[in-house]
């Protein structure tokens, strides 16, 4: 029929291809569920994490201390100039400029409210001078009459009695002018001194503003306080400070001068996480600028509040890590990549993330049997990013599935005893934590309540319905 021999070969190859396709295919469609084994070693548990090197100790430069003052009524003053970040400074070295002009402005103001003060003192001096110089004179005018009234009532011995009676009245009604008039004389000049030492206040406390903006005004050229490399700081909104930038005197750093042989990476773990941070958990601390260089480093600071960080949405706590050993290439800001290692298990059972399934009460795997598969409950103990640590519920070798057959509603559930286990644990827990809170409830100091006095109010309240 086909003469032609590589012809006949060919069919015969197409066709035995055909076959082998279709008797395999059921196989292949059968066996498409992906399986992994339970394995059994050692496991380590570790959280990533992105930080930021700072220098463990440092010397803050600060805005002077004399714009702490209160009477100067200054809360922020603008950086008019700074030396570049990085720059080795010896002790007294210039640093930063802050803005003269914002500080000349308020000593105008100033001198004007002392200038003010000032003549205010001196006209109430005069003023005081010339009024109490005017009471003495009705004064010495009244004494003179006073002394009138007497000589007329002494003359009119031989007289009526009604001009003797009326010169008597005379003489009662001139003492009796005079004594006011000495009291008038008494209130006066203490309000006059009152006034004049009130005015004076006032001049000391505008001279005393006056002195402090000169003291200002001398400080305004910041001065490194040691030697170091500034580093610079960052404001209230988290930017880092600049030329131009405002800073406000509750928040006064400029910038520091870190000691560079003790670092320290700032970072901040999620709160999913941070259950699993402790102190003293061993980190390798990598270096983004020098991918070549490894520190170990050790968790020295878990922060116990969270926080909400600028621009994002989720919280996150802080952690302190502290790099043994230094480098002479590192720097403060410089980006660090952490590996925390949280916990290492010896000889224990293990299985990927993938494989675990849950629902409202209990996690559960997929067990594959041969061709049985079975739900089987498991009780999870440690975890990492692809793996969790199995304490109870599956065997080292069995085959777990890592995606949810069909028909799962309908497979059979083991390990219930495991889920029993899991609840009397949870139990345990909870009433540890009862005792606990009972336990400090008691340490509180008791108030005892007067029972006597609880009727008295009692009786008090009746009575006034």
């Amino acid at each position: 029929m086909f003469k032609n021999p590589f012809i006949k070969w060919g069919i015969v190859i197409i066709v035995a291809g055909l076959v082998i396709f279709f008797a395999t295919r059921k196989k292949i469609i059968n066996t498409g569920e992906i399986t992994v084994p339970v394995e059994y070693g050692k496991f380590i548990s570790v959280v990533y994490s992105t930080g930021q090197l700072k220098a463990e100790n440092s010397v803050s430069i600060n805005l002077p201390k004399e714009i702490s003052s209160r009477r100067l009524g200054i809360y922020e003053i603008k950086v008019i100039s700074i030396v570049d970040e990085g720059t080795v400074v010896d002790s007294g070295d210039w640093v930063a400029t802050l803005d003269y002009s914002a500080v000349e402005e308020q000593r105008n103001k100033y001198y004007d409210a002392w200038e003010q003060a000032y003549n205010a003192w001196e006209d109430a001096k005069l003023d005081t001078t010339l009024e109490l110089s005017n009471l003495r004179d009705d004064l010495l005018n009244g004494e003179v009459q006073l002394e009138e009234k007497r000589l007329i009532l002494n003359q009119s011995i031989y007289e009526s009695p009604a001009i003797k009676r009326q010169a008597k009245l005379d003489v009662e009604r001139a003492e009796r002018e005079m004594e006011q008039k000495r009291r008038s004389y008494e209130i006066k000049k203490k309000q006059g001194e009152y006034k004049v030492y009130r005015s004076w206040e006032e001049v000391k406390t505008a001279q005393g503003r006056l002195d402090d903006v000169d003291k200002l005004i001398e400080k305004l050229e910041v001065k490194a306080p040691k030697p170091g490399m500034v580093i610079y700081s960052f404001d209230r909104m988290g930017k880092k400070i600049k030329a131009g930038s405002s800073i406000s005197r509750w928040m006064p750093k400029i910038a520091e001068l870190p000691d560079l042989t003790s670092m320290i990476s700032k970072t901040f773990i999620n709160e999913i996480d941070i259950s699993k941070i402790k102190t003293g958990q061993h980190v390798d601390v990598g270096i983004d600028a020098f991918p070549e260089k490894h520190f170990d480093g050790e968790v020295i600071s878990v922060a116990n509040i969270g926080q909400v960080l600028p621009g994002g949405n989720s919280k996150v706590f802080e952690v302190i890590i502290k790099i043994n050993g230094s480098d002479p290439d590192l720097r403060p800001a410089m980006t660090t990549s952490n590996i925390i290692t949280t916990d290492i298990l010896d000889s224990v059972l293990f299985i990927p993330l993938e494989s675990v399934f849950a629902n409202d009460t209990l996690q559960f795997v997929y067990v594959k049997d041969g061709d049985k598969i079975y739900k089987q409950i498991v009780d999870i103990g440690t975890e990492n990013e692809n793996y969790a640590v199995v304490d109870d519920g599956v065997k080292m070798g069995e085959r777990l599935l890592l995606s949810e057959p069909k028909d799962a509603d309908k497979l059979p559930l083991e390990g219930a005893g495991i889920y029993e286990k899991i609840l009397k644990r949870k139990r345990e827990e909870i009433e540890k934590l009862k005792k606990e809170v009972t336990t400090k409830e008691n340490l509180k100091p008791k108030v005892r309540i007067d029972q006597s006095k609880v009727k008295m109010i009692k009786v008090r309240k009746k009575t006034q319905q």
